[in-house]
């Protein structure tokens, strides 16, 4: 679905409140926090900027935010679980404002950790921007995945397939998927006014997940570290414009 300006513009609020969701608990992932306090401080932002929180109660989910250590790929519940020196932790927010949603992700790595775990951050990230850049009115669709697992992969990592980005608008997620990946066709055709949520998901090890039994948390089936990045993205006559982007 193409949007308006002015729907653009709300995503956009939402997406600057995201962003400050991020760079607060981003900040606080230090040894010793619990992944409950981070989800507390994300409340703090969202009642401070008048936002709504488009993941709490969202099929059930219980918190703000999601908080995903180490091999949680995603969806991890926050909770009691302490940071400690040479966690990664992948942290997931959204926000609505005036009706419009805005998602995002950050992984950030807490004190210390190997070369091997620095470089899955640098590459995933990686691989966000260049999915990012296929954002433009006349590319396909699926260039968005072909481009992110070419980073990827091109690194000796795995890109995850069971999860995938979306359409963002009105709902945070609408149609169509975003792959990760080259699903063999070449999707459908940008144009100006579509916004997407891009979120490559990279594994160290192979791309198979499982889910534990709360029903949400989803980890790499072979115990190894995964990386999340994400953001919301308007396609415009200027080239993609990331609507989560940090100010």
């Amino acid at each position: 679905m193409r949007r308006r300006p002015d729907e653009v513009a709300k995503m956009r609020k939402a997406g600057r409140v995201v962003a400050e969701m991020l760079e607060v608990t981003s900040a606080a992932a230090q040894p010793g926090a619990t992944t409950a306090e981070l989800d507390r401080l994300a409340r703090e932002v969202l009642d401070k900027l008048g936002a709504q929180s488009n993941f709490l109660g969202y099929h059930g989910f219980p918190a703000v935010i999601c908080t995903s250590p180490n091999n949680v790929i995603v969806h991890g519940i926050p909770g009691r679980y302490a940071l400690k020196d040479g966690d990664i932790i992948s942290l997931d927010c959204g926000a609505i404002v005036e009706g419009y949603h805005g998602d995002a992700a950050v992984t950030v790595a807490v004190g210390d950790v190997p070369p091997l775990t620095e470089k899955l951050l640098r590459v995933t990230e990686d691989s966000l921007a260049a999915g990012i850049r296929q954002l433009r009115e006349g590319n396909r669709l699926n260039d968005v995945g072909y481009a992110v697992q070419t980073v990827a992969e091109g690194a000796g990592f795995s890109v995850v397939r069971g999860y995938v980005g979306h359409g963002i608008g009105t709902r945070m997620h609408e149609e169509p998927s975003v792959y990760n990946y080259w699903p063999g066709y070449p999707g459908p055709k940008l144009r100006n006014g579509m916004c997407f949520a891009v979120e490559p998901m990279v594994n160290i090890g192979g791309p198979e997940t499982m889910v534990l039994e709360d029903g949400w948390t989803v980890i790499t089936a072979d115990g190894s570290l995964s990386a999340h990045f994400e953001h919301t993205i308007a396609v415009t006559d200027d080239g993609p414009e990331v609507l989560t982007a940090r100010a």
